[in-house]
């Protein structure tokens, strides 16, 4: 079997944090990205288990991040290695016992390892609420460690050839739906869950003002919830690359700041913000959008989106954050901001039903999923990782949005 395997290295990852993401390649990452040719493959935990063969599996932000080195070690005692990466995935039933989930079926895999996952009883108390995104007990029960599929050495991952998954992971694929459009239901999902958390629409001003920092993948499909949930005021986006403006008026934004030099001038008068400059640092904003989506994660963008949400509106963490040095948290403070995060997904309220969000993902690529197949820009075998990871990297130069391993 085929994988693509991280082994935790403390040396490398010291060597690439100090070092900076310039001057090592992608693919001397912190847990030692190695090609391997014959793993063995996963076992199968319990008898809810099921082994499927990825068709496609996309490279997401928080991969590459773990890649470079990029990431919080927050979640470094919360997984465990060996693991294969790659939890954007679409693929085929290849073993089973269970009867509702026959070998052959077309699923994608909802990678939370939460309580029902791990087989504990009774649920934590987050798991019993729907949330299970938010699972207390990622380190214990049949697994070992890991928040998701693609971060515990027990189910593989889906830059591999095989994994396994528990049932409760799986949501069968319409028929209608090609490949390139399932492999979005997970970052879909993500999408609709930060979009729902705070449910635009039913705010008492409907024509508010949505700022969208970044036009990578989560951006661009944070656009398309708003929208498909119903939102039809003002979307501003921040996008840096032209192909990713393209992408964003077609999904749904209003308008669009291109990220240069002049960011700042620029998005205050489109917000009819005001500047004033201090003696050092980043200009004081008064004034900006109501509600602002952070879809990037990194200090400067978590800073900007602070300072161009106005006061008593609320920021949502959608993008990975990090590590983010130099924000100024004065401004949650002085506009008494409300700053939320968004991770994952569970159950959602949507149109007086409790539903999963990864349903609703699956509906809603069913109904507009084609608007969406153009973001899948670029594939590559996973004998081509090096090329996979640098494209990846590389959004400006190769115009990539969603970059997915093809596992034939």
């Amino acid at each position: 079997m085929r994988a693509i395997e991280y082994r935790k290295s403390r040396a490398r990852y010291l060597l690439l944090r100090a070092l900076g993401r310039r001057r090592l390649g992608p693919c001397t990452g912190p847990l030692a990205l190695v090609h391997c040719a014959n793993p063995a493959p996963p076992r199968l935990p319990t008898e809810r288990w099921l082994r499927v063969r990825p068709h496609l599996c996309g490279i997401c932000g928080s991969d590459l991040a773990t890649v470079r080195a990029e990431g919080s070690t927050y979640f470094s005692p919360l997984t465990s290695t060996p693991f294969v990466l790659g939890h954007e995935i679409v693929g085929v039933i290849e073993e089973s016992a269970v009867a509702d989930w026959p070998v052959g079926t077309r699923v994608v895999i909802e990678p939370a390892l939460g309580c029902e996952v791990r087989g504990v009883s009774p649920q934590c108390g987050r798991c019993a609420e729907g949330n299970y995104g938010n699972c207390e007990n990622v380190a214990s029960g049949d697994l070992a460690p890991g928040i998701q599929t693609g971060y515990c050495r027990d189910t593989g991952g889906g830059w591999s050839e095989s994994l396994i998954a528990h049932a409760s992971q799986l949501h069968r694929v319409p028929d209608e739906l090609s490949d390139e459009e399932a492999v979005l239901a997970e970052p879909l999902a993500c999408a609709l869950h930060a979009a729902l958390s705070v449910q635009p629409p039913s705010h008492p001003a409907t024509q508010q003002t949505i700022l969208v920092m970044g036009c990578g993948t989560m951006g661009l499909l944070t656009i398309a919830a708003l929208r498909w949930i119903g939102y039809t005021g003002h979307v501003l986006a921040v996008a840096k690359h032209q192909h990713q403006i393209t992408a964003a008026l077609k999904l749904g934004a209003s308008d669009i700041v291109q990220h240069d030099g002049s960011l700042y001038p620029t998005l205050a008068a489109r917000l009819h913000a005001s500047l004033h400059q201090p003696e050092i640092g980043r200009p004081t904003v008064i004034g900006g959008a109501e509600l602002t989506f952070d879809c990037v994660g990194s200090a400067a963008s978590l800073d900007a989106a602070l300072r161009f949400t106005r006061a008593r509106g609320e920021v949502v963490l959608v993008g990975m954050p990090g590590i983010p040095r130099g924000v100024d948290w004065t401004t949650i403070w002085y506009q008494e901001l409300r700053v939320r995060g968004s991770y994952t997904y569970g159950w959602e309220n949507w149109q007086g039903r409790r539903r999963k969000t990864f349903d609703l993902a699956l509906d809603l690529l069913r109904d507009h999923g084609t608007q969406l197949k153009s973001l899948v820009t670029h594939k590559f075998q996973l004998t081509g990782y090096r090329a996979a990871l640098r494209t990846a990297l590389a959004t400006g130069p190769t115009k990539s949005v969603k970059t997915v391993f093809e596992i034939g």
